[in-house]
């Protein structure tokens, strides 16, 4: 058993008038005692290279080898963190800035007006409803008594086309497989059998008699790591069993879909179907419901773009698309012949991303603007009604409503603004205040500016970084560096009550909009892909020397942190850049980037990753990277802490297992190297308040205790400021 015991760390005091520096005090010694992780001779051969692999027993979720693993791991590292002394400070200040009223947007169906609520800590969001206005809000669905500890939670919820049928899915310990259950609204009984084996689905009804949904035929092996590769879509008609729904699209095992959903367009004429191969393009298809056993007409039968009905009026489509059109566009054409040969544009493309929505008979468009919001408005013929006027410089969601709708409900957010609702006039364009949360959090004491830095080859890069008014730039400011950049997916500045946690402590939060996501559109999605990958994690080094350079922070202050394919780019810029930074917080991440399409519907990210089985060239590059790969015997690597959760089914919990088992095996320092596995959570959807709010007292504290604080950092007092 490999065993570091009398781990040293230094550990700082703040003194109490302004503008001293903290003076070492004491040496504070942690013990820590590693649990042994076997070695087993297993290796895999690519392209006549055998690499090896010791730790694939860990791969087995249901082993009680595995299970043990888990549990001694656990008595480690909450071991570890319970003897930080700050910890329950941290904690009790999360709660109570958490425990404000959070109330979303309003929204109508058949007699009742809905709206989710949450009273402050509650481990999940209530429905509420009222028929009229003045009267007093009832709970109609309470996901907080769906279970005792609040771990099984409600995925997505559909209304029937009256409104008088409810169809919501749940999903239970965190996993991406749901159940769905069928209510009659007015009377809140279920009226049907639980669905099951439902994942990754929405839930869209045809009329007032079924709806369609999406899964997977139940794997072989674990169902929570098992690969799941051959999505369908299915039709169920209410009042019969789900064992006689109707096969709608995909199981032709010839041609493997992993991701297909089935809509219907709101005026219930059409279904719409797509399908695609991997979470980038998408095959498009759709169905006359007007017309009994009409077939499936092809739109798109090539996955080279990402495309999408929006709306239609009568037989007359409206599609957005990125078809050469990187940043999108939305284009028209009849049912009739919708090929892309009959497509006339309707919205022409810009040089800004597009991500448009509908309501009350007009078109949104909104737009990023590096990463930050606008929102245009037009009519059915294309032409500009006006550009909207939001409340500030952010990120503005929810422009879309139903057709009859005369205001719709947008929220407003950024990082140091608690989200608001605004009620919007859709025909004379005016907003006004609906809802603004009281919260103990006065944005006015925090400054966030946007800031461009070069990365390694001279690309250009956006990054937002907010802190608290008055700090001083030395050097010394504890600073968390997140990140993501990729699957086209962007990030845009919004509020997080732990984020506001962080920055009362002094501390400074810097996100970067790296290469791989979609601010940019297509193209800067693609320059962050495959044997382009590397650009990523270039952008986010470069964006961490940015913070060094003008002396926000230093790497003896600097925490990087990421989620899922943010938790490859920790893992792998701290196995490149062990240097650069204090601490690393690698969340729910891929880091086995040879076999991650081996598990669940991993074999979807290729388009981002490539494969090892790919080619010669594709393997060596991954190897490459892959964080669990490169991590090297005697180098000090920063102080760790890897989250995951067990019943993770998007992420396996494998990953960060074998990369902890690698840290921990070939770490040189003294920096700790622990991982905390939250059990009956998955990958980070529908996670209670009670254990988000842990996991968070626990993060912030390992990563300010190794920044070598022993009481919470200093708050900037008003004298400082001056």
């Amino acid at each position: 058993m490999k065993r570091i015991l009398f781990m040293l760390f230094m550990v700082f005091t703040m003194i109490a008038c302004k503008n001293e520096t903290k003076e070492e005090t004491a040496k504070t010694y942690i013990p820590l005692n590693y649990p042994e992780t076997k070695k087993v001779d297993t290796t895999n051969t690519y392209f006549g290279t055998e690499v090896k692999d010791p730790y694939r027993w860990l791969e087995d979720d249901r082993s009680e080898e595995t299970e043990n693993w888990v549990t001694s791991q656990n008595k480690v590292t909450f071991g570890y963190l319970e003897k930080i002394p700050f910890r329950e400070e941290l904690k009790n200040r999360l709660s109570s800035l958490w425990n404000y009223e959070k109330v979303g947007a309003p929204f109508k169906e058949g007699e009742y007006t809905y709206f989710y609520k949450n009273d402050g800590l509650q481990n999940q969001y209530v429905i509420y409803r009222f028929k009229n206005e003045g009267d007093k809000p009832e709970v109609f669905l309470d996901p907080n008594t769906f279970s005792a500890d609040g771990t099984t939670s409600l995925g997505g919820a559909s209304f029937s086309k009256n409104g008088k049928l409810l169809a919501y899915s749940i999903s239970e310990g965190g996993s991406d497989w749901r159940k769905v259950i069928v209510k009659n609204a007015e009377t809140k009984e279920i009226i049907e059998d639980t669905l099951v084996d439902v994942k990754f689905s929405g839930i869209s009804w045809r009329g007032n008699e079924g709806f369609y949904y999406s899964s997977y035929d139940k794997p072989e092996g674990s169902e929570l790591s098992a690969k799941t590769d051959q999505h369908k879509v299915y039709y169920h008609k209410l009042g019969t069993s789900q064992k006689e729904d109707e096969l709608i699209f995909g199981g032709t095992p010839e041609e493997k879909h992993r991701y297909i959903g089935g809509n219907v367009t709101e005026d219930d004429r059409y279904l719409v179907i797509s399908a695609s191969t991997s979470t980038s393009g998408n095959k498009l298809f759709i169905k006359d419901l007007t017309k009994p056993n009409s077939k499936l007409v092809t739109i798109l039968d090539n996955t080279d773009s990402d495309s999408y009905i929006i709306e239609n009026v009568g037989s007359k489509l409206y599609i957005a698309t990125n078809l050469n059109a990187p940043n999108q566009k939305i284009v028209t054409v009849d049912a009739s012949n919708p090929a892309p040969d009959n497509w006339v544009d309707f919205i022409p493309e810009t040089e800004n991303v597009l991500s448009p929505g509908t309501g009350g008979g007009y078109f949104f468009a909104e737009y990023m603007v590096d990463a930050v919001s606008k929102v245009k408005q037009y009519d059915y013929d294309g032409k500009l009604i006006r550009e909207i006027e939001l409340p500030g410089v952010g990120s503005a969601n929810g422009f879309g409503a139903k057709k009859e709708d005369k205001e719709l409900y947008y929220s407003f957010t950024n990082y140091k603004t608690p989200g608001s609702i605004y009620k919007f006039n859709i025909a004379e364009g005016t907003s006004e205040l609906y809802r603004k949360p009281t919260i103990d959090f006065n944005p006015e004491d925090y400054e966030s500016k946007q800031v461009f830095y070069n990365s390694k080859d001279g690309t250009k890069v956006p990054m937002i970084i907010t802190y608290k008014k008055g700090i001083e730039l030395n050097g010394k400011n504890p600073t968390i560096l997140y990140g993501y950049g990729g699957f086209n997916i962007s990030l845009t500045p919004s509020f997080s009550i732990a984020n506001a946690v962080w920055m009362e402590q002094g501390g400074v939060y810097a996100v970067p909009n790296l290469r791989g996501g979609g601010e940019y559109g297509k193209k800067w999605h693609i320059a962050g892909t495959k044997t382009q990958k590397q650009n990523v994690f270039d952008d986010f080094i470069a964006a961490a020397e940015y913070l060094i350079e003008n002396k926000y922070t230093s790497s003896d202050y600097l925490a990087i942190r990421g989620g899922s394919n943010g938790g490859l780019l920790v893992g792998a810029t701290m196995t490149q850049r062990p240097d650069l930074m204090k601490v690393a917080l690698p969340a729910v991440g891929v880091l086995d980037m040879l076999r991650y399409h081996t598990f669940t519907a991993g074999a979807g990210w290729a388009y981002d990753y490539g494969t090892a089985e790919e080619n010669k060239e594709m393997f060596e590059y991954l190897k490459g990277y892959s964080p669990v790969h490169n991590v090297k015997e005697g180098k000090q690597y920063p102080a760790t802490l890897v989250t995951t959760g067990d019943h993770d089914d998007r992420v396996v919990p494998a990953h960060s297992f074998k990369f902890a088992a690698e840290l921990q095996s070939k770490q040189s320092g003294e920096n700790p190297t622990l991982i905390r596995i939250e059990t009956n959570a998955g990958h980070g959807a529908g996670t209670p308040v009670s254990k988000t709010i842990e996991q968070y007292a626990d993060i912030f504290g390992f990563t300010l205790y190794n920044m070598g604080y022993e009481v919470l950092p200093e708050k900037v007092t008003d004298e400082v400021k001056g």
